[in-house]
């Protein structure tokens, strides 16, 4: 066997089956060769001692912004980023400059990820030509050339027959569609969730409704055409009830949040600090509790970071007017075990979240350490603890609701394809 690697005398989690046991993991030809006892005839040509660390999958993130197209040589840093975070792979939304609606933008894209020979990347293509909401782009070309599915960013189409007909058009081509579910005409001018806090800090809110309005369309809309949908990045406890009905009714629906609405609430907005300006907004206590009940029974598939790197000067403006985002990639593996602490879950079903069930979302041959599947694997030290600060982020965007707080979780070690690509400071 050639290219092989052993990581032995750590413990071994994998979400997928239920494995939380000490053993040995035995990596050869870039995927998973055996876990517990070497197969006959492995020499490892490197051996890693995992004793007293973890050995899980690498986390599928179901959305990370890279910055490119964009930020010419963005991608290559974000990248880093997401190896450091134990990010093995990341699924990029269309809303980049311009928008993923040529074929020509994705082969770009996909090529330099390869050369940056970081995570794997997933792109969303554009699910109307440049998210304008009015004519349906390339889906089918798009897919061809390694689309994993088509998302409408920001909110639906103001049109709903183009969405309707986006749907429809999906469904004869078997293509997956991820929407926001955010009605545009709902959402105003506002700048954080609506309730009591927003209005004592004189910020225009967003209701629930603009939330729940969306899902009602997009259910209404899905029975209609029959497709795929997945759900990005709920907010409000009525819509996770929305969502826990859609899926008790049986439509084809899965759904995702974003880790930073697993641990905050409106309130930690404090005096308009603009590391909490996100989108969608942080909400209530209630809210929070909702979602974390909808991840604990399932209606909740997968929990992502929503990673947005912003520039300095675009967070150090007046709240309503700094730019939305925060950046996550390098906190999504802490924010995922102390989830788990903090609700008394056990890691094999919190580390599930952001392995198996976003990987079985995209469909993809990872979030696993069965053998046969890809190597892609992250070593970690569940112990070790850090400052999340300017200095400990290797992501362009500083901009971190968690800045100045320690988290506990370092990544020693991850790996994409059986290759060694991240190796943390011992």
């Amino acid at each position: 066997m050639n290219s092989a690697l052993a990581i032995e005398n750590g413990r071994v989690i994998d979400p997928a089956t239920g494995l939380d046991a000490t053993a040995g993991v035995y990596i050869a030809d870039g995927r998973v060769a055996a876990i517990g006892v070497p197969p006959p005839g492995f020499a490892a040509q490197r051996v890693i001692d995992a004793r007293g660390l973890i050995v899980a999958p690498g986390l599928v993130d179901l959305c990370a912004r890279m910055r490119e197209p964009g930020a010419e040589g963005a991608l290559r840093g974000e990248m880093r980023a997401a190896l450091r975070g134990g990010v093995t792979g990341v699924v990029c939304p269309p809303d980049t400059e311009p928008p993923l609606d040529e074929p020509g933008l994705v082969r770009m894209l996909r090529q330099r990820s390869r050369e940056a020979a970081g995570a794997r990347l997933y792109p969303l293509g554009a699910l109307t030509a440049a998210l304008g909401g009015e004519t349906l782009a390339e889906m089918h070309t798009l897919a061809q050339v390694g689309c994993v599915a088509f998302c409408q960013t920001g909110a639906l189409p103001a049109n709903h027959g183009t969405l309707l007909q986006a749907l429809r058009y999906a469904r004869t081509f078997d293509l997956h569609v991820w929407l926001r579910p955010v009605d545009a005409s709902l959402v105003g001018d506002g700048v954080a969730g609506e309730g009591g806090l927003s209005a004592r800090l004189g910020l225009p809110g967003i209701g629930i409704a603009a939330e729940t309005v969306a899902l009602h369309t997009i259910f209404e809309l899905q029975r209609a055409s029959g497709t795929r949908i997945h759900i990005c990045r709920l907010s409000t406890a009525d819509g996770v009830e929305l969502v826990r009905a859609a899926k008790r009714e049986g439509l084809p629906v899965t759904a995702d949040v974003s880790m930073h609405h697993v641990h905050l609430v409106d309130q930690d907005i404090g005096y308009y600090d603009t590391n909490c300006r996100l989108d969608p907004p942080l909400r209530t206590h209630a809210d929070r509790a909702g979602i974390c009940r909808g991840l604990a029974d399932g209606t909740i598939d997968a929990v992502c970071s929503d990673h947005t790197p912003v520039s300095l000067e675009d967070k150090l403006l007046p709240f309503g007017e700094a730019r939305c985002g925060a950046s996550g990639l390098e906190t999504l593996l802490p924010l995922t075990l102390e989830w788990a602490r903090a609700h008394g879950l056990p890691l094999v079903q919190a580390l599930a979240a952001v392995t198996s069930a976003p990987a079985r979302i995209l469909a993809e041959d990872t979030g696993t350490l069965q053998p046969g599947r890809k190597a892609d694997v992250v070593v970690f030290d569940p112990q070790a603890w850090w400052i999340v600060d300017a200095e400990s982020l290797v992501s362009s965007g500083k901009n971190s609701p968690f800045a100045g707080q320690r988290l506990t979780g370092r990544v020693r070690y991850t790996l994409v394809g059986g290759e060694v690509r991240f190796e943390g400071v011992q």
